[in-house]
């Protein structure tokens, strides 16, 4: 049995010249961390997660983000900082494709085709 190691993710750069946009990721730490800039977060939601950046230090906030998890039904009591990938769970613990339900609801906050 082969483990899938490359999803579809939701990604949001904190740069708002930046496109959101659907891209292959690998599960790779040391992908994350260069796309992350710096320590690596995670916040979960119903059926899906996102990685962050984990301190903020080096990185720009992430508004986009910020909104969409808030409007994702999460409650945020902390700034989201740096680009953010968003990915679905399939079972506990295991990752996804980032959720339909999570990209049309991207593509309504910011106005944009998303289309994977």
């Amino acid at each position: 049995m082969t483990l899938q190691t490359s999803f579809n993710a939701l990604v949001i750069p904190a740069r708002l010249t930046h496109s959101v946009h659907i891209g292959a990721v690998e599960l790779d730490m040391d992908a994350w961390q260069r796309v992350a800039a710096g320590e690596v977060g995670f916040i979960a939601g119903r059926d899906w997660h996102v990685y962050l950046n984990n301190g903020g230090t080096r990185s720009r906030p992430n508004v986009r983000a910020e909104v969409l998890i808030r409007e994702a039904g999460v409650d945020l009591d902390a700034t989201i900082y740096g680009t953010a990938l968003f990915l679905g769970d399939s079972d506990p613990g295991e990752a996804a494709d980032a959720p339909r339900h999570l990209i049309r609801l991207a593509e309504q906050l910011f106005d944009m085709p998303l289309a994977a």
